[in-house]
């Protein structure tokens, strides 16, 4: 999968997927940044084919709901939206 790791602080595994034109996208990225997490991320609006298809099923396995952004850590907890107070009290 084409995912970018920011290092950080080990919160265990931390995926973001995200669109690069979303403004709540980008938000969240920021916040985990600012809380200095260790994560992965994806835009998936900038991949294609086979690739998209693959991220999108990963997706599929945490949630029903195609909503940017959605966050999954230690592949159970699901975020979805930009919800900081949440964030916060799951990895701050």
């Amino acid at each position: 999968m084409s995912l970018t790791h920011v290092k950080g602080k080990n919160k265990g595994r931390v995926v973001l997927y995200a669109l690069s034109t979303c403004v709540w996208c980008k938000k969240t990225k920021r916040l985990l940044e600012q809380l200095g997490v260790a994560f992965d991320y994806v835009y998936v609006d900038l991949l294609a084919g086979a690739e998209k298809e693959l991220i999108l099923a990963d997706m599929a396995r945490h949630t029903s709901t195609r909503a940017f952004p959605t966050m999954v850590i230690n592949n159970g907890t699901v975020i979805q939206g930009y919800q900081e107070k949440r964030i916060r009290e799951v990895l701050g």
